[in-house]
């Protein structure tokens, strides 16, 4: 048995010892319009316009401006090659474990394994991110009903040490203490992790209800920052367009790409769509579709409403009405971002558990990941043990450090899936294709040097904690997964 070995598609469907298949295609749709506009679009936005300036004036990323625009139009170019490679794969192969699946299917186990643990990255890593972000929101909303909770419970540790605010700083000295060990925790965050958690327990279809909801409010919310924005352009700060030039619109959209994470997660969901032959690619593209619109439409406002420089904050939309003099839209857009980085959370942890699952049924991780829940035939211990891995960690670390370690692993991800649809066109192109890229060779290698592209825009110490990152993975790996993987047990019948 080699590390190249490949699982043979024709064993993926579990069929009735399965989970249960619930979702339709729209449900896909608003699952990835739930994932994807977020964090990011509420967030990122603003550093992706003005750029990362140290306190010193030193420029650690050059901001895209105005040209934010054409950063999203990048990227939603980059992602849609991606997407129609997703789409491809997932009709084929309609299985729980997203690109770990494809990877195991089309180029072989440590492959499969190496994009598994990238995918880790990017659900539980990133969803650290998003916590910590709704817990900035969170506690803003509170201020402003004369609510305020204590720094040392609004700050993990890690947040504190990296941050260049001296006021924030200044909890290392004023917090209480343990045993001399400043106490600094996040608990907000930490309980919107357990909620989320707690909710997804209750099975998939009860989950995605509650997503659709959210979806639908946080689409109202966009829609009015953008129409009463829209009443308050200032047509001189679109100049200069690109301040930063090319250089400035690429390291833009490597920020950014925070904000189009996510479209692949509906993926996830494979093995509890019905229909997925059609509903999976309608999902996919689809979503990926409707929040790239929204995003050039909510770029060209936000950057129209104030100067481009002035974005730079967590809450770039907020501000920008608020220094537009619309303190109550202001209010109202914070709100909104509460709900849709919610949104965010239950899709990313709802992604996460059945990576646990797939990888687990394969034999790469301990049995106890691949038990399904008897009544709501759902991972229940994987979602479990997600939640507290996700809550601990939010409770502690610095989401300005995992933003660009999930964009590294995702966009890895990526590159893997596009060159996993060509090798599989070439080694079973008899296969049937419910879904088939055009121009294949043009698209899935594009694809693949697009997202190695955007990847380059991210700085040298994202690319050092990955690498540390696949060393760890590689470890667990050879020490567990190569020990017990399915493949290897006698009868199985890998591809070669």
């Amino acid at each position: 048995m080699g590390l190249f070995d490949r699982k043979p598609i024709a064993v993926l469907d579990d069929g009735e010892h399965g989970m249960r298949r619930t979702l339709g295609a729209g449900d896909l749709i608003m699952l990835a319009i739930g994932a994807v506009i977020g964090a990011g679009i509420f967030s990122s936005l603003g550093t992706a316009a003005a750029g990362e300036v140290l306190a010193d004036g030193t420029v650690v990323r050059y901001g895209a401006g105005p040209a934010l625009v054409l950063s999203f139009i990048l990227l939603g170019a980059v992602c849609a090659l991606a997407a129609m490679c997703y789409a491809e794969l997932a009709s084929m192969i309609p299985q729980a474990g997203s690109a770990y699946a494809y990877s195991y299917a089309t180029l072989g186990e440590i492959v499969a394994w190496v994009v598994g643990w990238a995918l880790i990255l990017e659900y539980a890593v990133g969803n650290v991110a998003v916590a910590i972000g709704w817990a900035g929101y969170f506690t803003s909303l509170l201020s402003g009903f004369g609510i305020d909770l204590p720094g040392w419970m609004t700050h993990g540790y890690w947040n504190v040490k990296a941050s260049g605010d001296p006021a924030i700083r200044a909890l290392l000295d004023s917090a209480p203490r343990l045993a001399g060990v400043p106490i600094l925790v996040n608990l907000p965050a930490f309980g919107v992790v357990a909620a989320i958690t707690m909710l997804l327990m209750q099975g998939a279809k009860e989950s995605t209800r509650v997503n659709n909801i959210m979806v639908i409010l946080k689409r109202v919310v966009l829609a009015l920052f953008v129409i009463v924005g829209a009443m308050h352009i200032d047509p001189a700060n679109y100049k200069p367009f690109a301040p930063n030039g090319f250089r400035g619109i690429h390291q833009g959209a490597a920020i950014v790409f925070f904000a189009y994470i996510g479209f692949d997660a509906i993926s996830t969901a494979a093995e509890e769509t019905r229909n997925p032959q059609r509903n999976l690619p309608i999902g996919i593209l689809g979503g990926l579709a409707v929040c790239t619109l929204i995003y050039v439409i909510v770029g060209l406002v936000a950057t129209g409403l104030v100067p481009y420089d002035q974005l730079r904050s967590a809450d770039p939309l907020a501000k920008a009405l608020s220094l537009a003099g619309l303190d109550t839209a202001s209010w109202i857009v914070a709100a909104g971002a509460v709900v849709s980085m919610s949104a965010v959370l239950l899709v990313f942890q709802y992604g996460q558990p059945r990576i646990f699952y797939a990888m687990a049924r394969d034999g790469l991780l301990p049995k106890f990941a691949a038990k399904l829940d008897p009544k709501t035939r759902t991972p229940r211990v994987t979602t479990l043990l997600t939640g507290v891995l996700v809550a601990l960690g939010s409770l502690v670390a610095d989401d300005a450090a995992t933003y660009d370690l999930t964009n590294i692993g995702t966009l890895a991800a990526f590159a893997v899936v596009c060159l996993g649809v060509l090798v599989l066109r070439i080694r079973e192109p008899d296969r049937p294709r419910p879904f088939k890229v055009p121009f294949v060779w043009a698209v899935t290698l594009i694809g693949a040097g697009a997202c190695v592209f955007v990847m380059q825009g991210l700085p040298a110490s994202a690319w050092m904690a990955f690498g540390a990152w696949m060393v760890i993975g590689l470890a667990l790996y050879f020490a567990y997964g190569y020990r017990n993987s399915v493949l290897r047990r006698p009868g199985s019948t890998p591809s070669r």
